[in-house]
């Protein structure tokens, strides 16, 4: 699944702001740390103010605070603030014929899917994926190791 940049910007920017829901940041200060511009950064956190979750804490020292709740904004919630998910609309090739409507229902699937797994996804859950260790990988032995 591929999503639009301001998509990845948002949520780059919830799990900055929810991962300490009582501070507050700038848009340059989040922007630097993913290596974002703060101009398209700024666009993005408006969005995400009109939908209630940030706010804008405005004076010298002003930037976003995360007015949600970690556990119940899902992924789902940011992604479909800036893209819709599915190919609702979108023609395909060949669609009249028996084979292009079976293809329709089965994409229409992976849409559900996909739309359930980024629902089942809280702000809550990434925080802890991100803490979480990749495995140590085994030492590979060397594939002819003691063949001759």
């Amino acid at each position: 699944m591929k999503l639009q940049v301001s998509s990845q910007l948002a949520i780059f920017a919830v799990l900055e702001l929810s991962a300490a829901p009582e501070r507050q940041l700038s848009v340059a200060e989040i922007g630097e740390k993913y290596g974002i511009s703060s101009h398209h950064l700024a666009k993005v956190m408006h969005v995400l103010g009109r939908a209630g979750v940030v706010r804008a804490v405005r004076g010298a020292h002003g930037g976003y605070q995360f007015s949600g709740n970690p556990r119940r904004v899902t992924l789902l919630d940011v992604i479909q603030l800036f893209e819709p998910l599915g190919a609702d609309g979108e023609t395909l090739v060949g669609e009249a014929t028996e084979e292009g409507r079976a293809l329709r229902r089965v994409l229409g699937e992976v849409d559900d899917i996909a739309r359930a797994t980024l629902g089942s996804i809280t702000l809550a859950t990434m925080h802890k994926i991100v803490e979480r260790k990749p495995p140590a990988r085994p030492e590979r032995k060397a594939a002819h190791a003691g063949r001759r």
